[in-house]
């Protein structure tokens, strides 16, 4: 049996504030209850949706590789490597913030430095190499969605572990005590009741003796 609360005095005001605390313990408990499986339902989806953005960001890496392979064979490394030095680089990766269901979810960005087209002359250079330009640009995209997805599981596990803390609290510890000092107090005000019925009928039956 569940302890009750230390220190509630068996009063008819404590039994209503106890009663009214019960009752916004289990509508907490039931909106609670309703976040978490919202929360896990959600976070299976994004389980899943995980699976896609790797396959889809490997993949792209992948692709970016070759070509630039093929751009290697065909202009040579150091030529290469030339022409990337003058390319924009990136200045720095954007962070915005989405909410779900109190849980705040990263999107990522990256910040170029200059203009997304290609800053070498065209003529000189292999048609490979542009490929590959463009590959890795979509793989940097790829890539930066799988990292939103993989802190958004991170967090939504969190918040699912501290929400199922909250609800077990609730339905095992506090609720559980709030019922027993509800159940104390009842018990001991019945008790009261009984003793001043029989207090009364006693005192009544003295008067009507002395009476006589």
């Amino acid at each position: 049996m569940a302890e009750r609360i230390e220190g509630a005095k068996p009063t008819r005001m404590e039994l209503l504030s106890i009663k009214k605390k019960k009752m916004l313990a289990k509508k907490g408990d039931e909106i609670l209850t309703k976040k978490r499986d919202a929360l896990v339902s959600e976070f299976f989806d994004i389980i899943k949706e995980r699976s896609a953005a790797r396959k889809d960001a490997f993949e792209a890496l992948e692709r970016a590789r070759k070509s630039l392979i093929k751009a290697e064979m065909v202009m040579g490394t150091e030529a290469v490597r030339s022409v990337a030095e003058g390319s924009p680089e990136i200045k720095s990766v954007g962070v915005r913030r989405d909410n779900i269901m109190g849980v705040v979810i990263p999107r990522f960005s990256a910040e170029i430095s200059g203009k997304r087209v290609p800053s070498y002359g065209l003529a000189q250079t292999s048609a490979f190499l542009d490929t590959a330009r463009e590959d890795f640009f979509e793989a940097l995209t790829k890539l930066l969605k799988l990292a939103e997805i993989e802190s958004s599981i991170e967090r939504m596990a969190r918040e699912i572990e501290a929400t199922k803390r909250r609800v077990n609290a609730l339905e095992y510890v506090f609720i559980p005590r709030l019922e027993a000092t509800e159940k104390y107090i009842e018990m001991q005000l019945d008790e009261r009741e009984r003793e001043d019925f029989f207090r009364r009928k006693r005192i009544k039956a003295i008067m009507e003796a002395r009476e006589r």
